[in-house]
């Protein structure tokens, strides 16, 4: 299996290093009322996109394949919200918060293209 250090090909451990960064970001931001609401939320997000990977790759069926990997298409997008909002929140983490974006969208992409090949 060939594997990019930056896009790794397995995505299963590409979804849970992209949650990991999220959580590194997320443990240098002040805390106040605003980011602790924030971080919540995009930690739960980011961590799901990998845990709803997972559960697809053991569905029972193509149906619920298809089903698991909308969520985490899903979580993918919420978790690019929520970044969207930290930025705002956090001007400072923009250049930290860019790249996180960026495999979010990367993430949702792939998810789009498994689906579609699925029936989706």
């Amino acid at each position: 299996m060939e594997s990019n250090k930056q896009h790794p090909f397995d995505l299963e451990r590409r979804t849970t290093e992209f949650a990991k960064q999220v959580i590194l970001l997320c443990r240098k931001l002040p805390r106040d009322a605003v980011n602790t609401r924030l971080v919540s939320q995009v930690v739960g997000s980011s961590g799901s996109i990998g845990a709803n990977y997972r559960e697809a790759n053991d569905a029972l069926g193509a149906k619920d394949f298809v089903s698991r990997l909308r969520i985490s298409r899903r979580e993918a997008k919420e978790t690019m919200h929520w970044l969207e909002l930290i930025e705002t929140a956090n001007p400072e983490c923009r250049t930290e918060i860019k790249p996180l974006n960026n495999e979010a969208i990367e993430l949702c992409k792939i998810l789009s293209t498994i689906i579609k090949k699925n029936g989706g």
